[in-house]
């Protein structure tokens, strides 16, 4: 996958003043910056999702990433985005639950940040109570278990620095700041970061060649007899590796988080959570929505026989009167050897992803 490198030119902005009118102007347009789309993308799903009201720009990607970085957005300026979304975890965190400025627990894992151009149904968290990037970026600043701060204090702490009103003026024609602004330059940033150079990515490029344990664990994957794992995950012909559909998956029988029953008030969604994609496993652990299981040998022992009945459980879970899909210990081994060919190092290292 190619290398993009984000050029900022701020040479006339960063060496004027705030109050220097002359750079505000109609004329002016950001820099328009494409996407870098994996060529398995291109060829096997659509074209990613960007809000017309939000365009990509190399200014606003740039601000984005500042402010992705940044602690000014809480509260005691000791916590920002990657506080609990940190790269070398693709953009997760490896405690199983995430701790607020206040020293408070969350009560989920921290979500993975890739691919997210691409969730067409444009719902984020694990319940779906987002509905688009922008929304998404406005709930941890308030949120009183996270940042626990108000947006009004946030943008005038932002409004008083030296250099966050020009990196605005830059990015959106306007040195006055606004939360809607601040989170439309982090959706921008997000929709960036992009996961496309898996092992296995390359092996259906043609430019590696799997091992045979490697390809056992595909067609265990694959095979509705034995792991069936296809259905809530893609397969080779959807690279996203999620369907991003909420689905109970027999983690409990008894719910004490109703996930997207929480968000909707039906109970036919209570104990639902959104898949996530399988890509990145080797830098994601914990695993599942409230990071029960440590390690990928818990989760591939959950689905072979630990699965729980309970009025939502999703129909796809079709062996859960056995416990599971009863796989064997090799085809555990194998299952478990083929997951970690999603893993992109590439993407983890990027050195437009760090801070």
């Amino acid at each position: 996958m190619k290398k993009v490198f984000y050029i900022l030119v701020l040479t006339l902005f960063l060496s004027c003043s705030k109050d220097d009118s002359s750079i505000a102007s109609d004329e002016y347009v950001p820099t328009p910056l494409a996407l870098d789309v994996p060529p398995l993308f291109d060829q096997k799903i659509l074209a990613p999702t960007i809000p017309f009201t939000n365009p990509q720009t190399v200014e606003g990607v740039t601000l984005g990433k500042k402010l992705f970085f940044d602690t000014i957005l809480s509260a005691d300026n000791t916590q920002s985005c990657a506080s609990c979304h940190a790269p070398e975890n693709a953009f997760t965190d490896i405690d199983r639950f995430s701790v607020g400025i206040d020293g408070v627990l969350g009560n989920r894992n921290s979500m993975p940040l890739f691919n997210m151009a691409w969730n067409y149904d444009e719902k984020f968290f694990w319940d779906g109570r987002s509905f688009g990037l922008e929304q998404q970026a406005l709930a941890p600043v308030e949120n009183p278990i996270e940042m626990h701060n108000t947006w009004e204090q946030a943008v005038t702490d932002l409004q008083n620095t030296s250099d966050y009103p020009l990196l605005f003026q830059a990015a959106f024609n306007s040195s006055v700041i606004t939360k809607e602004l601040v989170a439309k330059a982090i959706a921008q940033f997000e929709r960036t970061l992009i996961s496309g150079n898996s092992k296995f990515d390359k092996h259906l490029l043609g430019t590696t060649t799997l091992t045979a344990q490697e390809l056992n664990g595909f067609n265990v994957f694959m095979d509705e007899t034995k792991g069936d794992c296809f259905h809530c995950h893609g397969s080779n012909n959807n690279p996203l590796w999620t369907d991003n559909i909420f689905h109970n998956n027999g983690l409990d029988a008894v719910f004490s988080d109703l996930g997207l029953g929480e968000v909707t008030g039906d109970p036919n969604d209570n104990g639902k959570f959104k898949s996530p994609s399988l890509r990145n496993l080797a830098f994601t652990a914990p695993y599942m929505h409230d990071g029960r299981f440590n390690t990928l040998d818990e989760v591939i022992n959950h689905y072979s026989e630990g699965l729980q009945n309970s009025p939502t459980i999703d129909p796809l879970m079709k062996k859960v009167a056995q416990g599971g899909v009863q796989i064997t210990v090799q085809e555990k081994a194998d299952l478990k050897a083929f997951l970690l060919t999603l893993s992109d190092y590439e993407f983890i290292n990027n050195p437009n992803f760090q801070n």
